[in-house]
């Protein structure tokens, strides 16, 4: 095992008719010298919206008396990039999705620190948690991110990977969804809803754009920020911004992250080249200053087609009082209110996505006015301490 050093109340009611609540403070926080060990099985791959939730939980737990560790089994972009405390992140790769020598190696680590609860996020490391969990008699929680079964365009990865999870889950103590709409679907796929909550996504506070520097510029500037691939819709902006250059609109497109391959960075480059749009849409690439990037837009576009659980970089967006044009889909609408913070479109409609658009910058005086909801939607419902403390809730009664 490599060490990489680098830089609630809980809703178990039916969501739909319950708001997000915040949870009080935990009566009593656990002694810095007594911290529970907890350790994260993580794919770390990339470093994405799943990979902000970790890397915050990281950093975020230890008041309510969690030392949270992390293991990756496909290392890449998290260990260089999380800003976790040397010896944090461990490095626990795996050949392929069948191979559990990697169990071994953690099954070891947790009898030596002494971890008492197991936390997975990925049908990978639910099945590499189950086993470990199973061999040292610690109880493990799982975080359901995204629908499994949408998760991409492949459906064949897609079932491996939903059969995979549902194999796994069956001795896990508890389940985390970052939606009420993830919550839904583990329900319809027979999961008890005793052992489900509800546990909002949440970003760190970050200073907010001012409206007034900007109410006279003519020209707006919006950012689809995400690890571009298909289910995040990138053809479909295109296709939106073809429609919104032939209508002669003011407005620029930023493509803020890397891909998910560079066949389909070719694919997507290509599109933008061939459809004239070179002057219209700039692919920035990578960053792991998110913040920073999204204070620099007017406005955020989020159009995925499916698969978004409650994606961080709108909550980032709203921490920014930066509004935002998102499609309508499972997650989505129960962070951006159509007209409050943002606009909603039909998902995969690049006629409707440009209408929302063509509303979102027709009023400088109504874009003033969602930059403000947007602000306050995030100081009262997701910041990165609630997420957090409503984690730690859940740790608290499993171990209970």
């Amino acid at each position: 095992m490599q060490i990489q050093g680098t830089t609630s109340t809980l809703w178990q009611t039916e969501p739909d008719t319950v708001p997000f609540v915040v949870s009080p403070p935990l009566t009593e926080q656990r002694n810095a010298a007594k911290l529970c060990n907890v350790l994260h099985i993580i794919n770390g791959e990339y470093f994405s919206g799943a990979e902000r939730v970790q890397q915050l939980l990281g950093r975020g737990l230890g008041p309510y008396g969690y030392n949270a560790t992390f293991a990756c089994v496909k290392p890449g972009k998290f260990p260089t990039f999380c800003n976790l405390r040397a010896g944090q992140v461990l490095q626990t790769p795996m050949r392929s999705r069948v191979d559990l020598k990697v169990v071994t190696e953690l099954v070891a680590h947790v009898r030596s620190e002494q971890v008492k609860l197991l936390h997975a996020h990925t049908p990978r490391t639910a099945l590499v948690a189950s086993i470990v969990a199973a061999r040292t008699r610690t109880p493990w929680i799982y975080h359901v991110h995204s629908p499994t079964a949408r998760d991409s365009t492949r459906g064949f990865v897609n079932r491996i990977n939903a059969a995979i999870e549902s194999f796994s889950i069956r001795n896990c103590a508890r389940l985390i969804t970052v939606s009420r709409s993830l919550r839904r679907e583990m329900l319809s796929r027979g999961v008890s809803r005793h052992k489900l909550s509800v546990v909002p996504n949440g970003v760190p506070a970050i200073d907010p754009i001012e409206t007034s520097f900007r109410e006279d510029c003519p020209t707006w500037q919006m950012g689809l920020v995400a690890l571009m691939r298909p289910r995040k819709g990138v053809e479909v902006a295109l296709d939106t911004w073809q429609i919104l250059k032939d209508r002669q609109m003011p407005i620029q497109l930023r493509l803020i992250g890397g891909f998910e391959n560079l066949a389909y960075q070719e694919q997507i480059l290509a599109k933008i080249r061939n459809q004239g749009l070179s002057e219209h849409v700039v692919w920035t690439g990578f960053t792991d200053d998110v913040p920073t990037a999204i204070r620099e837009l007017d406005g955020l576009l989020l159009p995925s087609l499916f698969g978004e659980g409650m994606p961080m970089v709108v909550l980032e967006a709203l921490s920014a009082a930066v509004p935002v044009v998102a499609t309508a889909v499972e997650g989505t609408p129960e962070v951006v209110r159509n007209g409050v913070e943002g606009i909603l479109a039909e998902p995969g409609d690049p006629q409707s996505l440009a209408l929302a658009i063509e509303q979102f910058i027709s009023s400088r005086n109504r874009w003033v006015g969602m930059s403000k909801r947007a602000l306050s939607r995030h100081r009262e419902q997701f910041s990165a301490q609630r997420m957090c403390q409503r984690v730690a809730r859940c740790y608290d009664r499993v171990l209970a």
